[in-house]
């Protein structure tokens, strides 16, 4: 009877491993396939790249320093015109 149950247990711990190993080969499959999927879905999509993102970000950051320079000579050549026209007021 030891011998039977031993053969018993043996069955059962190949049963066990091989049912593991059977889960992760479909664990695998089942990430591959939902990572096509994703990555089929973002293609659609037509999502930016991360390169796109930084090359964009840099525009605007470009964009925004030359809005502040052109805001400062704006400003100066508004206060210039102020005082030249407080000026040619009180000539007259």
């Amino acid at each position: 009877m030891t011998q039977s149950s031993n053969r018993i247990f043996d069955e059962l711990a190949r049963f066990a491993t091989d049912a593991a190993g059977a889960a992760q080969g479909v664990r695998r499959e089942v990430e591959t396939v939902v990572r096509s999927q994703f990555e089929r879905l973002i293609k659609d999509m037509d999502v930016a790249t991360r390169e796109e993102v930084e090359v964009l970000r840099e525009m605007v950051l470009a964009a925004r320093a030359e809005n502040e320079r052109l805001e400062a000579r704006l400003k100066a050549l508004e206060d210039k015109l102020a005082q030249g026209g407080a000026a040619g007021s009180t000539a007259t």
